[in-house]
Formats: C-alpha cells, sequence, structure tokens
C-alpha cells in the first residue's frame, strides 16, 4: 500500500480517582507537560504516510511526582529523537527502535540518579509507520491491540512478573531499568500496511476497566475514530476510572489526494 494516510484520534485523562495524571504521550509532535490535567477533551489529526508518522503512550510510575516526571521525559525524550532522526526510521526501523529506546531510557535513569531516585520509571508503548509497514513496540503493559475485521489482537507483550496473587504485578521491563541490572529487551512486531487496519494504544487505566472483548465490540462501532474514542473514555471511567486513562487510536486509510493536495500547498506556503 504505496500511498496511504492515518487517521488518528486521541486523549488523556486523569479518571475518577487519581488526583494526579501520571500518563503523558506523543502523537504527531503533540504531548502534555509535567504537571497537566489531561487533554481537553479528544483530539484527532490526519497524516500522510510519507511523513513517516508515529504515536507512543507512557504510563509513569513512583511516588512523590516521579511518575509523572518519567512519562514526561519519555515522551519529550521520544519527540526529540524522532524530529533527528526521521530519515532513519523510514529506511532502518529496527534501528530507530533501539536508539530511541536506549535514548528515552537514559533519560530516566539519568534524572533518577541525580537526584537519588530509586524507584521511577514508565511504561512505552509505540506505534511507527514506514512506507510499507508498521512496527509497533513495547515496554512494560501499556498495550496495542490490532483490529481487522472486527477481529480484536494484542499484538504488545505485558512484560510483567507471573504468579502475583495481591495487587498489580511487577514489571519486568520498563524505562528508567539501569543497563547494569537489565538489559531493556522491548517487544516488536510488523504488520504490513492494509486498508482499514485499526491499531489502539492505552495505558492500564483502559485494560483494568475493560476486557478484551468490550474493547472489541467498542472499536467494531461503525463510527468515527474520534467518536470510538470517546466511547472507549466513557466505559472506561464508567467501570470504575481507578486509574489515569490515556488512548491513542488510529487507522490506515487511501490517501486522500485533495486533502494531499492541500497539504503541499500548505507546506510551500510555510516556507516561504
Amino acid at each position: 500500500m504505496a500511498m496511504y494516510q492515518i487517521e488518528c484520534a486521541y486523549t488523556c485523562h486523569t479518571g475518577n480517582i487519581r488526583a494526579n495524571n501520571e500518563d503523558n504521550f506523543w502523537c504527531f509532535g503533540e504531548s502534555l507537560p509535567v504537571n497537566n490535567e489531561g487533554t481537553k477533551g479528544i483530539c484527532s489529526k490526519i497524516i500522510s504516510g510519507n511523513r513517516v508518522p508515529a504515536m507512543a503512550v507512557f504510563d509513569g510510575m513512583g511516588g512523590e511526582s516521579c511518575g509523572e516526571i518519567a512519562a514526561f521525559l519519555a515522551s519529550e525524550e521520544f519527540g526529540k529523537f524522532y524530529n533527528a532522526n526521521k530519515r532513519m526510521l523510514r529506511d532502518m526501523p529496527e534501528d530507530f527502535i533501539d536508539g530511541v529506546c536506549e535514548k528515552m531510557n537514559q533519560a530516566v535513569c539519568r534524572y533518577g540518579t541525580e537526584h537519588h531516585i530509586w524507584s521511577m520509571g514508565s511504561t512505552m508503548a509505540m506505534l511507527l509507520f514506514t512506507p510499507e509497514s508498521m512496527f509497533a513496540c513495547n515496554l512494560g503493559d501499556s498495550r496495542i491491540y490490532f483490529m481487522d475485521g472486527g477481529k480484536l489482537q494484542q499484538i504488545s507483550t505485558d512484560h510483567v512478573f507471573g504468579g502475583t496473587a495481591v495487587g498489580k504485578a511487577p514489571l519486568t521491563q520498563y524505562l528508567g531499568l539501569p543497563e547494569e541490572l537489565q538489559r531493556l529487551e522491548p517487544s516488536v512486531t510488523e504488520i504490513e500496511h492494509k486498508e482499514g487496519y485499526r491499531y489502539l494504544l492505552c495505558s492500564d487505566g483502559v485494560t483494568d476497566m475493560l476486557s478484551d472483548s468490550e474493547i472489541e465490540a467498542i472499536l467494531s462501532q461503525d463510527m468515527e475514530i474520534p467518536e470510538i474514542v470517546n466511547d472507549l473514555l466513557k466505559n472506561a471511567l464508567q467501570k470504575g476510572g481507578r486509574d489515569n486513562v490515556t488512548i491513542v487510536l488510529c487507522e490506515v486509510q487511501k490517501l486522500d489526494t485533495v486533502r494531499r493536495m492541500k497539504e503541499w500547498m500548505k507546506n510551500l506556503k510555510d516556507k516561504k
């Protein structure tokens, strides 16, 4: 599928219980500051595939605002690396994944070391779109789902210790993991583009509240992408909303040639 565009909608909400927001994201250049109350409603964008779109979700962890800082540092570093290495993403996506994970991890580890904090970190789930394929990559328990023909499939790996009987299982992989203790081993999946494919990134504020079958039913609805994101958020909050909720939903579409011409004219005007 040589000519395509990505329609994306996203939101970030503090939930019903927590006073602070430890989630963050990076989506087409948009992210949140350290101290934030989430997004103002549902955001949406359409971007052509030749701009190698990328997006990511981060769920910070650690007391005394460490979670917010870790998620912010990760999103900030992701944006910096992406903006400086778009050609690498286009031509060598595996190298891009290794590089951006290393930079994000170093940023969180460095802050923790400098401020004598040993319990901060962040999950990471990202989507990278090259001309031919989508690459999904994650660390921790923020999930990535793939939707095709009404069938939902988790394509991320939950990096958690098994057999935990009480509370949340500790993570085995996350940003902020010192290299001398354990090597980062992100899970990576590649899927060739096809019109209509949908991908969902979300923090556990969604998956702790909604089952996979409930998520599948919502994503199968014949609604616009922003409406589906709003419905996911509404259902997660109605089921308890015990954690921060971050949702990024995107769909692979045939390139809108009229929109492409308008985008080209705008870029030409901006360069003058």
